[in-house]
């Protein structure tokens, strides 16, 4: 058990987790309540969510930028769903991840059948499902929201009264992750399509000739990852009881970070469920940290984009040494 745990390769990534923890909790203990470690699980369990969703896309090789567009067009949906149809909880439910979805297997089909990059084929349908959302809301917020959903966003699991008296505990939101969780690491560890999805990601004529659906597994890859966005939304909007539809632009460079920040390989092949987990826990802890320190919110966005390209970086450093090594191995 202890050789598998020092040689576990998420290992660097704890580490730099607990040291980056132990700084901010010197430089603020308010970082160490567990007040705190409530309002930053509940503030990044969207983040959470898709990010697994992203987890896959990135290991197939491909990337999704139009997954921010995509929880705005499904919250806005299942508002609407809440405030003029239904204020069905499971209908609200079935709408958004039905959406999403939908929305996914779009991307999929035009990257698996007509053969369009990942990049070019998520800027065009990011651009079209925002165009379309700001459209129908002209940017309003959606009000109103029933209070039998509202009051299903306030429930606590495991409540307990906090030393001023007021009643605390684990958000019931909490209870969409652990499945989330749990489906990936399904996925990808005891299916042939979790198989295919590193294989892809590997090589993806080298995929092909292993006997894989190639076509079939990127589709269910980006219709996964809809149906995960539509999770989110639910979570989003039973925690804020509301829907702004511009709630969430640039979203997507925190998602793409956080998986990468993970050890999630931009290149595709590489990347684990444990990895995202540590992954996004590291982007919620700098980001808690910098608001503790008072740091100035446009760090968080120069923070990120130093997290992409560190990590783009990383990755083309080791497939240029791999390069050279399999060289030198064609030479001998």
């Amino acid at each position: 058990m202890k050789k598998q745990i020092v040689t576990m390769k998420e290992l660097p990534l704890l580490i730099i987790l607990v040291g980056l923890a132990v700084i901010i909790a010197i430089a603020n203990p308010a970082f160490l309540t567990i007040e705190n470690f409530l309002d930053i699980l509940k503030s990044n369990l969207v983040l959470a969510i898709m990010a697994f969703g992203m987890l896959l896309v990135l290991l197939t090789g491909g990337i999704d930028v139009s997954v921010a567009s995509m929880i705005a067009a499904v919250t806005v949906i299942t508002g609407n769903v809440l405030v003029n149809f239904s204020s069905n909880i499971f209908l609200a439910i079935l709408a958004a991840v039905i959406s999403g979805t939908l929305m996914g297997l779009v991307n999929g089909l035009l990257i698996a059948k007509l053969k369009i990059p990942p990049i070019v084929a998520t800027l065009g349908t990011m651009s079209v499902i925002l165009g379309l959302t700001l459209y129908l809301t002209n940017g309003a917020w959606i009000t109103g929201i029933p209070e039998n959903f509202v009051s299903f966003g306030r429930i606590r699991i495991l409540p307990f009264a906090n030393r001023d008296g007021r009643i605390i505990g684990l958000p019931i939101q909490v209870l969409f992750l652990i499945p989330v969780i749990a489906g990936t690491w399904f996925i990808l560890k005891k299916t042939v399509i979790g198989r295919g999805v590193y294989a892809i990601g590997g090589n993806r004529e080298s995929a092909e000739r292993m006997g894989f659906k190639t076509d079939s597994i990127l589709i269910f890859v980006y219709a996964f990852e809809g149906f995960l966005v539509g999770i989110a939304a639910i979570v989003h909007t039973s925690i804020m009881r509301q829907v702004d539809p511009n709630a969430f632009l640039g979203f997507e460079m925190q998602v793409i970070a956080a998986v990468v920040l993970g050890g999630a390989s931009v290149l595709g092949g590489y990347g684990s469920v444990l990895g995202t987990a540590i992954g996004v826990t590291l982007f919620s802890i700098i980001n808690n940290g910098l608001i503790l320190m008072r740091i100035p919110v446009f760090w968080q966005k120069i923070v990120v984009g130093l997290i992409i390209i560190g990590s783009i970086s990383i990755d083309m450093l080791q497939k240029q040494r791999e390069e050279k090594n399999q060289i030198r191995v064609d030479v001998e």
